[in-house]
C-alpha cells in the first residue's frame, strides 16, 4: 500500500482532477488531506476549504466562493474509504489511519489541521482543549451506506469525525494486473525483449 499527503489546496484546486480519477479508478493508495481551510505556505490565501466570509489576501473583503465539502465532494468522486480526523487527537489520526492502509483501494482521510500563523483557531470548535466538541461518527452508522455517509457529511460544521464510507470493488493496480496475465497467456509467457523483437520484425 503506497501513501500520500497533501494539503487542501493540492487535493481541492491544483490537484482537484488528479484526486476525483484516482477516487473513481480506485487506485490502491492511501491519501492523507492536511485541510488548513487557508493557503498558509503561500502566506494566507482564500483556499478551496476557506469559509465564507474569510479574509485573506486574494479576499481582503471576505471570501464569497462556496467551498468545497471535502466529503461530499469524495464520496460522489468514487472513493472506497473515507475518514475524517483533527490534528489535535493524534490517537484518532493513527485509529483512522490503521484502517485506511489496511483497506484495499484508494483510501482518503481529511484531517482538519490548523494553520496557528494564517488561521488560528480555525477548528476549535472540534477541540475539547479548546472548549470545542469533537463529535464521533454515531456507532449505529453503517459505513457502507453511501446516503448515510452523504447525510453525515452535510452535517454543520465542524461536523463529524471518524469513518464516513467503505466499501469494496476491484482496484485499478488489480485490473491492470489481470490484463498483464491475460496478455502474457496469449504470447506464452514470451520475455519482454522477444516480443519486442517481433514488433520490430513486423515492419521490417
Amino acid at each position: 500500500m503506497y501513501s500520500c499527503s497533501a494539503g487542501d489546496g493540492d487535493a481541492f484546486s491544483i490537484g482537484g482532477n488528479h484526486l476525483n480519477h484516482a477516487a473513481r479508478k480506485n487506485i490502491k493508495i492511501t491519501y492523507c488531506i492536511m485541510d488548513n481551510f487557508v493557503y498558509g505556505l503561500t502566506k494566507k490565501q482564500t483556499s478551496p476549504t476557506s469559509p465564507i466570509g474569510f479574509k485573506s489576501k486574494t479576499d481582503p473583503g471576505g471570501a464569497m466562493d462556496q467551498p468545497i465539502n471535502p466529503m461530499k465532494q469524495l464520496i460522489a468522486s468514487g472513493a472506497t474509504f473515507i475518514a475524517r480526523s483533527h490534528s489535535h487527537l493524534p490517537n484518532h489520526v493513527m485509529e483512522m489511519f490503521e484502517l485506511a492502509m489496511d483497506h484495499d483501494g484508494f483510501s482518503v482521510i481529511e484531517v482538519l489541521s490548523e494553520c496557528t500563523e494564517f488561521y488560528p483557531g480555525a477548528f476549535d470548535a472540534a477541540n475539547p482543549r479548546k472548549g470545542g466538541v469533537f463529535t464521533t461518527v454515531p456507532k449505529e452508522h453503517d459505513v457502507t451506506d453511501e446516503v448515510a455517509a452523504y447525510k453525515l457529511a452535510m452535517a454543520t460544521f465542524p461536523g463529524y469525525f471518524g469513518l464516513f464510507y467503505q466499501t469494496q470493488r476491484p482496484t485499478k493496480n488489480a485490473l491492470e494486473a489481470g490484463l498483464i496475465r491475460d496478455a502474457k497467456t496469449k504470447t506464452n509467457n514470451a520475455a519482454p525483449a522477444e516480443l519486442l523483437q517481433k514488433t520490430f520484425e513486423r515492419f521490417a
